[in-house]
């Protein structure tokens, strides 16, 4: 077992994890950041392209949560909107603008907004479209230069450790369920390592490449919620899945993300027969909420032949190569030009809305555990995320994590770390290599079921089909998980089939039409 036990555990490294280790170092607390990928800017964080939240001009805290609680389709818990409103902004200027100094487009020195669908008024900072990209880049330096901050990359989080579960000592089932760290696998050796800390922080990101379409980067399967589950924390809302409207559809691409921001500048979306169709489906045509355009598209698509709509950017009236040029490069690989013509989109599974059930300082209900970003679910969202408010909402709720672990955790209220079991697996040579095709295959069948039958537009048929599917998958899953070696790749179908199922299962309870929830039938 590892001797090392540190103040805070973090794992991910996207803008929520990033704050939280940040502010708890400044607090003078010892952090372990750790992440499954090589690459330290494999998040959804570095994937977003549109944009932050800030305060522009005319702007309030009222009026920003007016949106999100609209958006949110009165599903918004209110509390955590005006924390998001009042505090985020402020912490967007102070961190990210000051102290980081986060590469947002400017015009002779002074920020600039953009607009985006169902806001009322430009608030958000960007830039150009990669904003995401640049935040990571920034929070990721300033915590491998922090002295109080360890990074550990190529390290896949099995489970959380907690008690009673995984301890020793029979009398621990009389004490307050804690969590103590978690079991890693270290993707190099192999072996299953123990990492202890007096607190744990999840911000593994989202569930979007358990979908057949998304825009998601490969390590969104779940991976949190799965371990949140299996450790009994309160999980909540997590049949709200947000599809965004528009990725790019080709045959040679993997759904590539095209900002709402390019609507906010004036794109509209097109049907087979070239007119605009958003009119019919909600009085903001192109810039409704997320749900409504989504769902708009897929209708239009029923009633064609085409697998697809367009978006028409020759309304746009600024230089789109130059506010869009990650756009416009990538899909130069493709012959599309952006400056001469449409673009080809489909919605994909972008967000995940619901979530780990956290309050306004990013706690669980299991003590020492914390989540924060796209894992967690604090009811900002509601039933539908308004734009550019996940970057926000992590900010803040990694800020106020940070911060409530730095002010209520003391060496001498230690958890009894030894009273911990070492991993079960540590004779790994008696246990067999997993096939990689067989798990290909059932990850695929996961994602072709949830994109069937758990997707936009949802039937109780439907819905029962994928109930029955996924819980034979779980059950022959399991056996195999228990008889073959460990690797990221069978944790990650491990956990990808068990957050199928938590959100599979609310969705078919959940017999109401809501924000992101669509039921027909």
């Amino acid at each position: 077992m590892s001797k090392n036990i540190y103040d805070v555990l973090i794992i991910g490294c996207g803008i929520g994890g990033c704050t939280a280790a940040l502010r708890a170092a400044n607090l003078g607390k010892k952090v372990l950041l750790i992440t499954r990928s090589y690459d330290l800017l494999d998040s959804n964080t570095a994937h977003a392209q549109g944009g932050i939240i800030a305060r522009g001009d005319d702007d309030s805290s009222d009026l920003l949560s007016q949106d999100v609680i609209a958006a949110g389709d009165g599903m918004s818990y209110p509390p955590a909107v005006n924390q998001m409103a009042t505090l985020g902004p402020e912490l967007v200027y102070d961190i990210l603008v000051e102290k980081l100094g986060v590469n947002f487009n400017r015009v002779d020195g002074k920020l600039i907004y953009t607009q985006e669908a169902a806001h009322s008024s430009r608030r958000i900072l960007f830039s150009f479209d990669t904003t995401g990209r640049e935040i990571a880049i920034a929070m990721i330096e300033a915590a491998d230069k922090h002295k109080n901050i360890t990074i550990l990359k190529n390290h896949t989080a099995v489970d959380l450790i907690t008690i009673p579960h995984h301890s020793n000592y029979p009398l621990d089932i009389y004490g307050e369920e804690k969590c103590l760290g978690a079991y890693f696998l270290n993707n190099i050796t192999g072996k299953v390592v123990t990492i202890l800390a007096r607190n744990t922080v999840l911000a593994t990101g989202g569930i979007g490449r358990i979908y057949l379409h998304t825009t998601n980067p490969i390590g969104s399967r779940g991976d949190g919620l799965a371990m949140a589950s299996r450790a009994k924390v309160n999980i909540i809302n997590t049949e709200y899945i947000q599809f965004h409207p528009t990725s790019l559809y080709h045959r040679d691409a993997d759904r590539f993300l095209i900002t709402e921001a390019v609507r906010g500048e004036g794109a509209i979306l097109r049907n087979n027969a070239n007119e605009p169709f958003m009119e019919k489906y909600h009085p903001d045509a192109d810039l409704a909420p997320r749900d409504v355009v989504a769902r708009g598209i897929w209708q239009e698509m029923l009633h064609s032949s085409m697998g697809y709509v367009w978006l028409d950017l020759s309304g746009i009236k600024i230089d789109i190569a130059s506010r869009f040029p990650t756009i416009y490069n990538q899909l130069l690989n493709y012959d599309i030009d952006i400056t001469n013509g449409m673009i080809p989109v489909v919605p994909a599974a972008h967000y995940f809305i619901g979530g780990i059930k956290v309050d306004l300082k990013g706690r669980t209900n299991l003590d020492n555990l914390y989540a924060v970003g796209e894992v967690s679910c604090t009811g900002v969202h509601g039933a539908n995320r308004l734009a550019s408010t996940s970057l926000l909402e992590a900010l803040t709720w990694g800020y106020r994590a940070g911060e409530d672990i730095s002010e209520n955790s003391y060496p001498e209220d230690d958890p009894p770390f030894d009273h911990i079991k070492p991993w079960h697996d540590t004779d790994v040579d008696t246990y067999g290599d997993s096939d990689p095709t067989l798990m290909i295959q059932d990850q695929m069948t996961v994602q072709t079921t949830m994109w069937n039958y758990v997707g936009i537009i949802r039937t109780t048929a439907g819905l029962n089909r994928a109930v029955s599917d996924l819980n034979y998958l779980a059950h022959r899953t399991e056996k195999f998980y228990r008889r073959n070696r460990l690797t990221d790749q069978l944790i990650g179908l491990r956990n990808s089939i068990k957050s199928a199922q938590i959100i599979t299962g609310a969705a078919e309870r959940n017999k109401n039409s809501l924000g992101a929830h669509h039921r027909i039938g």
